[in-house]
């Protein structure tokens, strides 16, 4: 299904005012039903990352910090059993992992001789058992579980999609019998830029013809398309590929967008 730019702009405007939380998915579902929730959740997902990416540095301040660590530690000494950090998080419009980082953090360097490393924090928000204290692991487990556009499940989730993506994409180039290179293949020949498959032999598909596919595996706005074409498909062309495309004289810098996209 074709997803118009005003449909779009209709549901990012709509976005403006919900909190990124499973309840509101469900009600953004109901006022878009025609619309798949793959659709809405990636759209939501997008809207709300530009917002955290504007609003990111009020909340890193040391200020702010301190501030959010005592409510939170005077919320737990209320009611430890009760969502403090969770409702932390909405109240003051911030991912709740990404607050649930930052109490993390906070609390780690009141209780550790040093610093705690990035790689620490990681691991025990991934395994938030791994944290020396019950109640803010299960806080912080509350915050990751709640969370549906950051965090290590979400990561998870993401990377589970796009690899199943990679595959449902290498069956059908297997189906249709095209000669390809993937990226393992690519980078094992020294290749620095990998798309996912690069096609020995060029094919046409509805006018144009195709190099190279990379997958993305999820929806793609204006802002993120700019992005790919910046940072990763624009350095595809004519650079680091194959002789058999390099030296082809057709344009050979387009991609197929996988579903969703």
């Amino acid at each position: 299904m074709i997803l118009t730019k005003a449909q779009y702009d209709e549901i990012a405007q709509c976005l403006v005012s919900v909190l990124p939380t499973r309840q509101s998915l469900r009600k953004l579902k109901q006022r878009f039903p025609s619309q798949s929730q793959a659709t809405l959740l990636s759209i939501f997902s997008q809207e709300y990352q530009k917002h955290i990416k504007r609003t990111h540095a009020k909340h890193h301040t040391p200020e702010a910090i301190e501030s959010y660590y005592q409510r939170y530690r005077n919320g737990v000494g209320r009611n430890g059993a009760a969502p403090v950090l969770l409702e932390l998080a909405n109240e003051v419009d911030y991912a709740p992992s990404l607050m649930a980082r930052i109490i993390l953090e906070r609390f780690l360097q009141e209780h550790e001789e040093t610093p705690p490393s990035k790689s620490v924090i990681n691991s025990m928000l991934r395994n938030p058992s791994q944290i020396p204290d019950g109640v803010l692991a299960n806080q912080v487990y509350q915050c990751i579980v709640n969370d549906c556009c950051y965090g290590p499940l979400v990561d998870c989730i993401k990377h589970a999609i796009g690899h199943e993506h990679e595959v449902l994409l290498r069956d059908l180039l297997l189906e249709k019998n095209l000669s390809f290179l993937d990226e393992d293949q690519l980078r094992a020949k020294g290749y620095e830029k990998t798309p996912d498959f690069i096609l020995q032999v060029p094919v046409a598909v509805e006018g144009r013809i195709i190099h190279w596919i990379e997958s993305k595996a999820s929806f793609g706005d204006e802002c993120s398309h700019h992005a790919y074409l910046h940072n990763q498909f624009w350095s595809y062309w004519n650079r680091d590929i194959p002789d058999i495309i390099a030296k082809c004289s057709w344009p050979c810098c387009t991609s197929i967008p996988s579903n969703g996209s």
